[in-house]
């Protein structure tokens, strides 16, 4: 059915508190040591806390009421806010990295103060596993049985994939940097530190393609998906009076914010009185089944045998 529960906001609000704690220990840090990998987690951190900050702009943009020009509302706010944040990951973050994992791996240099560096990470890395959880937690209702990665590729809700792709990639990068902070120290060898950025830097960019492919498609507009999609022509179907589903067309304006239009075949002998009470009983119908419809549109037509019709839409 239409997605319901989690609530995407709490999230949001646990990873910026997280990211604009853990930026200012990691600029600290970077200072103090000179480490190249604890330079990059806090780029990596200022980015998320940016991204963060963009994914509440967007949701409050959306709250903005219908008008003339916009008369279906700003819900798609949350959509291109996601997809500036996808931008901002890859191109604040990754090349930012790549760029000065290069640099240190030209010419390396001794890190100071390891234990500063390896505490700071290491304290970074608790709280990031805590918004990580939270991220996941508000989640699980959305997700229910189907995989992590399918709930990423599939939900019309664009911030909880962000929160929690960004989560987990910063708790990754932290163990890139880690391991190359801890590298460099045992080995005498500081490349190593240049090559746990560079992880950090790579990790960053595979998130925004991911990030980039999905919100992309959501910002130009996808459908219902195959439940909503069976659970609509089912509640449709339900009254005898309506012969069969000629076409039908959705799309998500918002994640919670689902536009239908449909034309459907009725019993020729019905009179206008008739055919009203079946499509205000059929537009309740997809209320209930689909709690997500915000507008429907049922178009009363008559099915023509030779006529090419509407099929129902394959599992995604």
């Amino acid at each position: 059915m239409a997605e319901q529960g989690g609530d995407s906001k709490i999230a949001i609000i646990a990873a910026l508190g997280a990211n604009a704690g853990i930026m200012v220990a990691k600029f600290i840090g970077a200072f103090i040591t000179g480490s190249s990998s604890m330079l990059a987690e806090a780029v990596h951190s200022v980015a998320d806390t940016g991204n963060e900050a963009l994914l509440l702009v967007g949701r409050n943009r959306a709250e903005q009421a219908p008008d003339t020009l916009h008369p279906f509302g700003y819900s798609r706010n949350r959509y291109f806010y996601s997809f500036v944040v996808a931008l901002v990951l890859f191109v604040m973050g990754s090349l930012f990295a790549i760029n000065e994992a290069i640099h240190k791996i030209r010419f390396p240099e001794e890190i100071e103060s390891h234990w500063v560096a390896i505490g700071i990470l290491g304290v970074s890395l608790v709280l990031e596993s805590g918004s990580f959880r939270t991220a996941r937690r508000q989640s699980a209702p959305l997700k229910g049985k189907q995989s992590w990665w399918h709930f990423i590729r599939h939900t019309r809700n664009p911030e909880l994939p962000v929160v929690l792709l960004e989560d987990a990639g910063a708790i990754i990068g932290l163990l890139f940097a880690l391991m190359g902070v801890s590298l460099s120290v045992l080995t005498g060898n500081a490349v190593w530190d240049g090559i746990g950025t560079l992880l950090i830097g790579i990790l960053l960019g595979v998130n925004a393609v991911i990030l980039i492919v999905e919100t992309k498609s959501l910002l130009i507009g996808e459908g219902a998906t195959a439940k909503d999609d069976t659970a609509i022509r089912s509640a449709l179907l339900a009254d005898p009076r309506v012969e069969r589903v000629i076409r039908m067309q959705t799309q998500y304006l918002g994640p919670q914010d689902l536009l239908i239009n449909a034309e459907i075949a009725l019993d020729a002998g019905l009179d206008i009185t008739q055919v009203s009470e079946v499509i205000k009983a059929a537009d309740l119908r997809i209320h209930a089944a689909v709690p997500n419809a915000c507008t429907i549109y049922l178009e009363p037509d008559l099915f023509e045998p030779g006529k090419v019709h509407d099929t129902p839409m394959k599992p995604s």
